[in-house]
């Protein structure tokens, strides 16, 4: 048997059996990017994520079935929006006895003030149209209420980040709380915050919403994802959402 280990080896090995640190304080994923493409994202015109911002705008002042658009409530490019409610999605519903997302506030307008055509939850436009509301709001801090009513969904989506999924049997946590920081695969593993999406990903050349997001991370793991939009996806974004209040909005963020 050889007793041997590569320096590859040794150091996943030691990583593996360090003592896990939680952070003290919510961390951007923005700062563990280089340099490069910090600045990429910075710069409008860099960043490849404003693409879809662009569309998104398109699709807001684009007419509906009944000949309103989004622009005609909200003003020419969100103007009447307020930028603090955006910050503060997930929101508990009384209507839905339950959260909803952005996403899912920007296509109940579509579908019932518009009269469609409707858009699926993961729909490309869907998505689009969410980064560009979203992008209305960047500067302002993350600040969900996850007191009263939403409560509970928190709590659910805190149990779903601490529960180990599938055949590698690994929970979100362990990587984004124990080891955010440290390299693996050449790549820092961040604290997995939320305040930059939805974000353009360089390994798949797409922009993503948080669970899209998730999807990817369960199917990695061997793991069954959840439908997007699901009771489950949303309590995991109020979590989520809510583990970073603080943060800036920095939509469209790249990730890698």
């Amino acid at each position: 048997m050889n007793l041997l280990l590569t320096s590859s080896a040794l150091v996943i090995l030691l990583a593996a059996l360090a003592t896990p640190t939680v952070a003290e304080q919510a961390i951007s994923g923005y700062d563990f990017l280089t340099p490069e493409m910090q600045a990429m994202q910075d710069d409008d015109f860099a960043n490849p994520g404003m693409t879809a911002v662009e569309n998104g705008k398109t699709l807001f002042a684009t007419p509906g079935k009944n000949g309103k658009s989004c622009a005609a409530c909200h003003g020419d490019d969100g103007s009447k929006l307020n930028v603090k409610h955006i910050a503060a999605y997930p929101v508990y519903s009384a209507q839905l006895k339950g959260p909803l997302t952005l996403r899912k506030q920007i296509l109940r307008c579509r579908n019932q003030r518009m009269g469609g055509p409707p858009l699926r939850y993961g729909d490309k436009q869907a998505i689009q149209l969410e980064a560009f509301v979203r992008r209305l709001a960047v500067g302002q801090p993350v600040a969900v209420d996850v007191s009263g009513p939403m409560a509970p969904y928190y709590a659910t989506g805190k149990k779903l980040f601490h529960t180990r999924w599938g055949q590698v049997d690994i929970a979100c946590h362990q990587c984004h709380d124990y080891h955010a920081g440290q390299t693996f695969r050449g790549q820092k593993l961040t604290q997995g915050q939320s305040n930059g999406f939805p974000v353009y990903r360089f390994t798949t050349g797409q922009v993503v919403g948080v669970q899209e997001r998730i999807s990817e991370c369960l199917t990695n793991l061997r793991a069954e994802p959840y439908p997007l939009g699901s009771a489950e996806y949303d309590a995991l974004e109020v979590y989520m959402n809510a583990r970073g209040n603080g943060l800036k909005i920095e939509t469209p963020g790249i990730r890698y």
